[in-house]
């Protein structure tokens, strides 16, 4: 009647990080450092470094001042700091991104504030590089015509 399933039960004893949800409130504050493995869904405010191997969703009352380093994010609210998205960073049209922003992909909508300086990583080949295929052309300088006057 009951068969015995090892991999069942091996499963169950390991906890799936990536469904955890945690919530941060309107009113709340926290000064300092946070380091998690799960989503966060910020409403209040976050002041210091924060760590995350989730998805960080920001509402519109949320607002992070510090270092924000997650796999994906969506604001709504505000940022103040150091932000580094592996994946996809997602900015709705109240949103106030300013300072220093690291991302795999970005999407903006209109309305949003991005005042800050941002790079993309990941598989993007530089454009100002000639390929070997492609010889390079030297520009050509004037010939001189005799003497000048």
């Amino acid at each position: 009647m009951f068969s015995d399933n090892k991999k069942g039960r091996d499963q169950a004893g390991m906890t799936d990080f990536s469904r955890n949800q945690n919530k941060i409130s309107e009113g709340t504050k926290i000064v300092g450092d946070i380091v998690a493995e799960g989503g966060f869904r910020i409403e209040g405010t976050i002041e210091g470094t924060f760590k995350t191997t989730g998805k960080v969703v920001v509402g519109k009352s949320g607002f992070i001042q510090g270092t924000l380093e997650c796999s994906d994010a969506d604001f709504e609210g505000k940022f103040s700091g150091n932000l580094n998205v592996s994946n996809t960073l997602s900015l709705k049209p109240t949103a106030h991104i300013e300072g220093e922003v690291t991302v795999g992909k970005l999407a903006v909508e209109p309305g949003a504030n991005f005042n800050a300086s941002c790079s993309m990583k990941g598989g993007v080949k530089s454009l100002s590089k000639p390929t070997s295929s492609e010889p390079t052309k030297q520009p050509t300088q004037p010939q001189g015509q005799g003497k000048s006057a």
